[in-house]
């Protein structure tokens, strides 16, 4: 019985990362955009809400990518991700340029009104690393900006993306805020209830245990 239970784990060992490689999760969703830098030249009120091609609600995760090159020292880039139910209700990064990198976060909701949640006028972004921010509808939002984590588990009840804006200028008599490059916005979303990677491993213990019973029982009447 040993040497049977041994070649079950070697088993389980090979086999477990094969399988896994195999299945995918059918829920997750990938939209990538890549931003170019004339569509930061607008004032807020003049910002377009465009929808994106999915909807990332339940767990998701988005990352930016800043590749803009600004015009002027005052010049900022901002994401504004809007909620499926309103848009009226988003969260909002804003980046600006070198060499202070400012950065800002805010979200807005019906209860709260917009806030600004943190800012640092200084070293807020990292033009090397890439800005993440992850939400799940049970651990809330969390924010990195590439070095540190700035916001941790943030209650905003449920928050489904379905589309997104952006501007850089203050006012429509503003020189320009960028005058180059790009931003790229990763959007990644799932459902962990519908990942059967995640159930596998038990269902695997539940299976070798019952081998290992059968065996058990079966060498006792023996």
């Amino acid at each position: 019985m040993k040497y049977i239970f041994t070649i079950i784990l070697l088993a389980v060992f090979f086999i477990t990362p094969a399988f896994a490689q195999e299945m995918k999760n059918p829920s997750v969703i990938i939209d990538t955009l890549e931003i170019p830098a004339e569509e930061f030249n607008v004032v807020l009120r003049d910002a377009p809400i465009i929808p994106l091609d999915d909807i990332h609600g339940i767990s998701w995760q988005v990352t930016i990518d800043n590749n803009l090159l600004y015009a002027n020292p005052n010049g900022n880039a901002v994401l504004r991700i809007y909620d499926q139910e309103s848009s009226d209700e988003f969260i909002e990064i804003g980046m600006g340029s070198k060499p202070d990198n400012k950065l800002w976060v805010a979200v807005k909701t019906p209860k709260e009104g917009y806030i600004v949640i943190f800012r640092d006028l200084e070293r807020g972004w990292y033009p090397e690393a890439k800005l993440a921010m992850s939400y799940t509808d049970r651990a809330g939002l969390t924010v990195n900006n590439g070095a540190r984590i700035v916001v941790t588990n943030l209650d905003i009840d449920v928050f489904a993306i379905n589309s997104y804006s952006v501007y850089g200028m203050e006012g429509s008599t503003d020189p320009p805020a960028v005058n180059s490059g790009s931003m790229v916005v990763e959007f990644l979303s799932g459902d962990p209830a519908k990942n059967v990677i995640a159930l596998y491993p038990f269902f695997l213990a539940a299976a070798i245990g019952g081998i290992v019973v059968v065996l058990f029982l079966t060498k006792k009447r023996s």
